[in-house]
């Protein structure tokens, strides 16, 4: 079957997807950060647990600015928490606070897709970067295939998307099973959906890069 893939389509859709899945992660984190945890730890302490549990003792926690602007960076071994989530001593700060310990795990581990991530930020950055120029130059010169090597480089950045997936889920699941063990299941739950609509904005937006991609391969398919 043919599918017509149009570009307003696309960026309605794009549109939409991506404004209710930051809605919802919004609602719900701010729904869980007035929920207390039962232990009355911050996030870093409960981060600080599930490294500790793990032998990860020699990886350090520090607050960061901004909000929701927590990461992981495998190459200081430092794991950098949103002052909210660092201090916070809330179902939500605890779900983000281990999801992110939960990197730092899979770092240790040498966990399979992690790894591949890292080794494709580069590639995936000069992708970005090269894909469009070579695509809008394509366009307006009616020179189809500049947008085929133009979607190509694209198809990396895509390909980095798609891998974050598993990479993501799977830290969410460690976050998880850790804090079965610290919080009464009530309060697990409240943080799986913390973390399950942080993992849906990750899905829509590998799902509108398939799009645009397929877009852009039509384009390049023009007689």
């Amino acid at each position: 079957m043919n599918f017509v893939l149009n570009y307003w389509g696309i960026l309605l859709l794009s549109l939409v997807l991506g404004g209710t899945t930051q809605l919802y992660i919004r609602s719900t984190f701010s729904r869980y950060s007035k929920v207390p945890v039962a232990n009355g730890s911050t996030g870093a302490e409960i981060a600080r647990r599930m490294l500790d549990t793990n032998g990860l003792q020699a990886v350090q926690i520090r607050p960061v600015g901004g909000k929701l602007t927590d990461n992981y960076d495998p190459r200081t071994r430092v794991l950098n928490l949103s002052q909210g989530v660092y201090e916070g001593r809330t179902v939500a700060a605890a779900g983000v606070a281990s999801h992110e310990a939960g990197h730092a795990v899979q770092d240790a581990l040498a966990y399979g897709p992690a790894g591949f991530r890292s080794t494709l930020v580069p590639v995936a950055n000069l992708g970005s970067s090269m894909a469009w120029p070579l695509i809008i130059a394509g366009i307006f010169l009616n020179f189809p295939t500049l947008i085929t090597f133009g979607a190509a480089f694209f198809a990396i950045a895509v390909l980095f998307q798609i891998v974050t997936l598993p990479v993501e889920f799977d830290a969410s699941r460690r976050a998880v099973v850790a804090l079965e063990g610290v919080l009464p299941p009530e309060q697990v739950a409240g943080a799986r959906s913390v973390l399950t609509a942080a993992a849906l904005t990750y899905v829509a937006a590998a799902l509108i890069s398939v799009l645009y991609l397929l877009y852009y391969l039509g384009l390049g398919r023009r007689d």
